[in-house]
């Protein structure tokens, strides 16, 4: 279920930050703390809700001193409904920001909402529609001062993140999904998505963030989906693969984001992946019956290792991945054989269980809020 929903309406992996709380890399390749925090005092979980199930997306808040956790708090804070089919939360600064795809492009209820970390409250939601139709915005990465959006109508959407206004939008593939940015330049997948067919399905299209203009496409495996960059300059591609006749195998794809080229595809069927410096964790499917697994990724080589979690876990169907990168925890989402109530159960980078709590459906963002010295 999860691999399908996906590729609908869900996924998200990748957290940076603006210089008011982290500051990227000498290339842009992961985050290193320029404000150093002192604790991490409260998580934020975004929960996608049922797939085109009205205004069943949520936001948890998790107070790490009480152990006490608001299932709605976005709801609570702002007394409106978050929205409908929600697929990322980004943090940038003192704000994060919310994608909600939406359901239909007729039904124009697509936007990108804003929020305040500190209080969980709205600043903006920009609404992402024309006159005619909805763009269904899927992933957001930031880049001096601004954010991208990918949308499935093919487009990259930038934002200012001092007025909160779209600024331009350009053509630059298919139904376009994950993102990651390294080196001034943005990656976007062109996703395999029924409700949007596209023959460029197969690719990554690579945009100058300086001149924002698009520089090329890096062919893939058909389907990609989930991006994330890592300490030694790489993107790590996971490719769905085909669902129906003539089948194609999922993969992960290494690109080397110098030379812009694809210097490696392996046999390996994932659901997501993580990836923050040195450290890297994907979710692989299980064949049925068998669970879905956490496993640990070498980012240096692409090879994926042992598990994770080593004997009785506390995770029943991961979903996704978040490292922090303030001491390298790991925060699972587990979907809960896909109920209507799911988890974050947080791990040491070590594997050591921490601490866990309820989340609304499908948990699959996690955003933190810090305390400082």
């Amino acid at each position: 279920m999860n691999k399908t929903i996906t590729n609908f309406s869900k996924v998200g992996l990748a957290l940076l930050v603006s210089s008011t709380l982290f500051t990227a890399c000498k290339k842009d390749r992961g985050v290193t703390l320029e404000r150093l925090p002192k604790e991490t005092i409260g998580v934020y979980a975004l929960g996608e809700g049922g797939l085109d199930v009205k205004n069943s997306s949520t936001i948890t808040y998790y107070d790490v001193a009480s152990k006490t956790t608001t299932i709605d708090y976005f709801k609570k804070q702002n007394g409106t409904e978050l929205g409908t089919n929600a697929n990322d939360l980004q943090q940038y600064g003192s704000k994060m920001y919310c994608v909600i795809t939406g359901t239909t492009v007729a039904a124009k209820d697509s936007y990108v909402e804003v929020i305040d970390i500190a209080t969980g409250k709205s600043v903006k939601r920009i609404v992402f529609s024309d006159a005619t139709k909805g763009y269904m915005p899927r992933h957001i990465g930031f880049y001096k001062g601004k954010a991208y959006v990918s949308s499935y109508d093919g487009f990259i959407t930038k934002i200012d993140t001092a007025s909160l206004n779209i600024e331009s939008r350009i053509s630059v593939g298919g139904a376009l999904d994950g993102v990651t940015v390294i080196n001034g330049k943005l990656y976007a997948a062109n996703s395999l998505t029924p409700s949007f067919p596209s023959t460029n399905n197969a690719a990554i299209a690579v945009v100058d963030l300086n001149t924002f203009t698009k520089l090329k496409d890096i062919t893939v495996n058909v389907n990609p989906a989930k991006l994330a960059a890592s300490a030694s300059g790489d993107i790590y591609v996971v490719t769905y693969g085909t669902y129906t006749p003539p089948f194609e195998a999922p993969s992960l794809e290494r690109i080397n984001a110098m030379t812009d080229t694809k210097t490696q595809s392996s046999n390996y069927n994932l659901s997501t992946i993580a990836i923050n410096g040195s450290k890297g964790f994907v979710i692989a499917y299980g064949d049925y019956p068998a669970p879905n697994t956490i496993k640990v990724l070498n980012p240096s080589t692409g090879v994926i290792g042992s598990d994770f979690i080593s004997g009785a876990t506390a995770v029943t169907t991961p979903y996704h991945l978040t490292i922090n990168p303030f001491n390298e925890d790991v925060f699972i989402g587990d979907a809960n054989n896909y109920g209507t109530e799911g988890k974050i159960v947080a791990y040491s980078t070590s594997g050591l269980y921490k601490f866990e709590f309820k989340t609304g459906a499908n948990p699959q963002a996690v955003v933190f809020n810090y305390s400082y010295n």
